[in-house]
Order: structure tokens, then C-alpha cells, then sequence
């Protein structure tokens, strides 16, 4: 009896420790089935969490972009502004260049015109130079006959009147010359075409 009570004993207490063992597995199944669901609870905070603050931070991103974005179109519109502001004063220089180009155009015109009457004045001055040299030298040419003549008659043998004619052409070339020189206007100093820009 002694070894029944012994494995009556003994199974009890295997009994007894199986369902000790039992009752540590379910407490321990309840802890892993505890620990899972807080875990898959923590998991799913942690998850809404991330999703929360990827959202906040693609918002932020978003709204960030937005902002770089307002300012770079905000920039790139103030250097548009400049830009054409810079086309408006450039257009205003080459109006106003082509206006001194005209200026400056008709200037010359009429410094050639100038020069081109300066020169036939020039010219005109020189052959009526020549003309009264001729006729003063004509003139010397008339007087020493008179003054070498004694009795009035030529010594050339050319009638007195041809005399007469020469003096009084010779006074009105005088008279032409004396009104020619009124109507020109007196020149101060007298320069070369070259000189005029000087």
C-alpha cells in the first residue's frame, strides 16, 4: 500500500505539477496573447503615429515647397520687371542715338556745303584776281605811252579812244569788284576745310 500511496503521491503531484505547468502555459499564453495585442496596439499607435507625422511633414514639405515656390515665381517676376525696365532704357538709348546720328548727319551736310561754298568763293576770288592783275597790267601798259608822249599822239599807234574805253572798263571792274566785297561777308581768319572741327 505504501507504494500505491507513493505513486498515488507521486501521480498527485505530477497532477500537480502538470497543472501547475498548465496553468503556467495558459498564464504564460495569456501574457503572449496580452503582449501581442499590446504589442500589435503599440505597433498600430507607432504606425498611426508615423503615418500622423509623415503627413505633418508632407504637409510641411508641401507647404514649404509652396513657399520656395511663391518666392522663386516673386523673384523671377521683380528680374522680369527689371529686365524690361532695362529693354525700355535701352530702346530710349538707341532712339536717342539715332537722333544725334541724324543730327550729326545733317551737320556734316552742311559743313560740305560750307566747304564747297568756301571753295568756289576761293575760286571765284582767284579768277577775279587774275582779271585785275590783267587789267591793272593793261593799265601800266596804257600810262607809259602817255607819259613818254610829248604831243599827245601814241606811240604804239593806237587811237586814244581805245584808251578810254580800257580806263573806263577798268573803273567798272573797280566798281563790280568794290560791290562783290560788300555783299560777301568779311572773313576773320581764314581756314583750311580740315580746320573747321577745331
Amino acid at each position: 500500500k505504501v507504494s500505491t500511496d507513493k505513486v498515488s503521491t507521486d501521480k498527485v503531484s505530477t497532477d500537480k505539477v502538470l497543472a501547475d505547468k498548465v496553468s503556467t502555459d495558459k498564464v504564460l499564453a495569456d501574457k503572449v496573447s496580452t503582449d501581442k495585442v499590446s504589442t500589435d496596439k503599440v505597433l498600430a499607435d507607432k504606425v498611426l503615429a508615423d503615418k500622423v507625422s509623415t503627413d505633418k511633414v508632407s504637409t510641411d514639405k508641401v507647404l514649404a515647397d509652396k513657399v520656395s515656390t511663391d518666392k522663386e515665381n516673386n523673384f523671377l517676376i521683380e528680374k522680369i520687371k527689371i529686365q524690361e525696365e532695362q529693354i525700355r532704357d535701352l530702346k530710349e538709348q538707341r532712339r536717342n542715338g539715332k537722333e544725334q546720328l541724324d543730327i550729326k548727319d545733317s551737320q556734316i551736310a552742311q559743313m560740305q556745303n560750307l566747304l564747297d561754298q568756301q571753295q568756289r568763293l576761293a575760286l571765284q576770288d582767284k579768277k577775279l584776281l587774275e582779271e585785275y592783275k590783267s587789267e591793272i597790267n593793261e593799265l601800266k601798259a596804257l600810262k607809259m605811252p602817255q607819259e613818254d608822249m610829248k604831243d599827245g599822239s601814241s606811240i604804239r599807234g593806237e587811237p586814244q579812244e581805245e584808251i578810254e574805253r580800257l580806263k573806263a572798263q577798268l573803273k567798272l571792274s573797280e566798281e563790280e569788284r568794290n560791290k562783290s566785297k560788300e555783299k560777301e561777308p568779311v572773313k576773320t581768319e581764314s581756314k583750311k576745310w580740315w580746320q573747321l572741327w577745331k
